[in-house]
């Protein structure tokens, strides 16, 4: 999970809420959206290098559904494909390689898609 500054202008790393559990990753992240006071949740939403909804899409979807009917934070999908790349690079950069972590690579990628949103609207 990432959340932007206040002005909408910068995306950062927040922390990372493992889905094991859809019921208990909806309740994490609407208390981070409300202690936080999210006004927006871009969903990251893994489509196929041609650009279609694919199976791990579809459950991306599906959970998304389930969010949004526990909120009315308003939800936009944005596509995550190479986000990953995008994130491991930018650990390269800051880290060295051995110190890395593919959880935060994960909170680096939802940085990625956010800042993505955020560029988009200026």
């Amino acid at each position: 999970m990432a959340l932007s500054d206040p002005g909408g202008i910068l995306a950062s790393p927040h922390t990372i809420i493992n889905r094991d559990d859809d019921k208990q990753a909806i309740e994490a992240i609407i208390d981070i959206a409300d202690q936080q006071q999210v006004g927006q949740i871009i969903a990251g939403i893994p489509l196929s290098v041609d650009g279609t909804v694919g199976v791990q899409a579809e459950k991306v979807k599906d959970f998304v559904e389930s969010l949004s009917c526990r909120t009315q934070i308003p939800i936009e999908f944005r596509d995550e494909r190479l986000t990953t790349l995008k994130a491991k690079r930018i650990m390269l950069i800051s880290r060295s390689r051995k110190n890395r972590r593919k959880s935060r690579d994960d909170a680096v990628a939802a940085a990625v898609i956010l800042q993505s949103y955020l560029e988009e609207r200026l």
